[in-house]
């Protein structure tokens, strides 16, 4: 292996977590790209109705902990504690999983840690935290053979040895190559498998969540996901730490027992996030509540566009039997309202 050659997964690792890494910058992912948490308020809405949810399900218990992993500078959990009624905030410990140093600034109520909290019961969320968790990547060779992909940090690959082990077992199940033509690629999910499972086993009983950019076996793309993104726009992966590295999220490997997955647009449907058009007769009677109301819809067809940031998958992962079914798929509203023209966007801005 020539110097500086690394696997995606060891390369992606030291550009994003390292001395220095992307995610480590002041400005955070928010400089960068937009997410659903920075769309709307009506997203940290959403999450604290789920959290009522599972509070109620649980029976109120005397601590109930919103754990938000991968938690950028705080913005989804500042939201959350905004929208929450004081009966809850009241037992709410809210808890932030981030590698990055505490922003300033930051609620003082919100408990900023390195690892997830263990023993915890209510609901942990992890909104587009597994796209981060770095994975190898596998192409096919000339012969068919599937191999490592090395690379270098000016972002040159190479390919390495045939992929062997835990590795070519993750693939034959989830993603298999076997008879794909030569450059056929696919990322290597298990560490995210790993990542999602150890995080749900925090949970003493509640309900885990994680939305992202996902696939799934019957459609994985034949040339993988592997992208970068700075300022808004997607760029060339380069493991230099100038850029996010970020690939989708196989979500039904991760997916645990009693698992639901679904997309952004049926879970905040369910959560009563609704992109239809305030009626007409409102802009008559109260001109100024119709405006509020358009605004809100609009920011709701966004949030649940099937051609943007709707399509995420969310994967619901019970834990007991108390928080079964609590996000159940809801109808989609009638055709014609605000949500079926909403603009195409999938989160980074450009």
């Amino acid at each position: 292996m020539a110097s500086g050659t690394r696997t995606w997964r060891a390369a992606t690792e030291a550009a994003l977590y390292g001395p220095g890494g992307f995610y480590r910058r002041p400005e955070g992912p928010a400089g960068h790209f937009r997410t659903s948490v920075h769309a709307s308020p009506l997203y940290a809405g959403a999450v604290a109705e789920l959290l009522c949810r599972v509070d109620e399900a649980l029976g109120h218990p005397a601590e109930l902990t919103l754990t938000d992993v991968g938690a950028g500078r705080g913005e989804l959990l500042t939201g959350v504690l905004a929208q929450l009624p004081e009966k809850v905030t009241a037992r709410l410990r809210p808890v932030a999983v981030e590698r990055a140093a505490r922003p300033a600034g930051l609620d003082p109520r919100i408990t900023w840690a390195g690892d997830v909290p263990q023993g915890a019961e209510g609901l942990l969320f992890a909104n587009e935290w597994l796209d981060n968790v770095p994975v190898d990547v596998a192409e096919t060779d000339a012969g068919g053979v599937a191999r490592q992909v090395l690379v270098q940090e000016d972002g040159e690959e190479m390919p390495g040895e045939p992929v062997a082990g835990e590795d070519a077992a993750w693939l034959a199940r989830w993603w298999p190559l076997d008879g794909a033509p030569p450059g056929t690629r696919a990322e290597i999910g298990h560490p995210r498998d790993a990542a999602w499972a150890r995080a749900v086993a925090s949970l003493r009983a509640g309900l885990a969540v994680a939305v992202d950019y996902a696939h799934e076996r019957t459609g994985r793309p034949p040339f993988g996901t592997l992208a970068g993104f700075r300022e808004g726009r997607e760029v060339r992966p380069v493991p230099d730490g100038s850029c996010d590295i970020t690939a989708h999220v196989a979500l039904d490997a991760c997916a645990g027992p009693g698992s639901t997955l679904l997309t952004q647009r049926e879970a905040l449907h369910a959560l009563g996030v609704d992109g239809g058009r305030p009626p007409l007769s409102l802009a008559s009677t109260d001109p100024a509540a119709y405006v509020r109301a358009l605004g809100r819809a609009s920011e709701a067809a966004e949030l649940t566009s099937p051609a943007g940031l709707g399509a995420f998958g969310w994967l619901v992962q019970p834990v007991g039997e108390a928080c079964r079914g609590l996000l159940p798929q809801a109808p989609a509203p009638a055709p014609g309202g605000a949500e079926d023209r909403a603009p195409d966007r999938a989160g980074p801005e450009g």
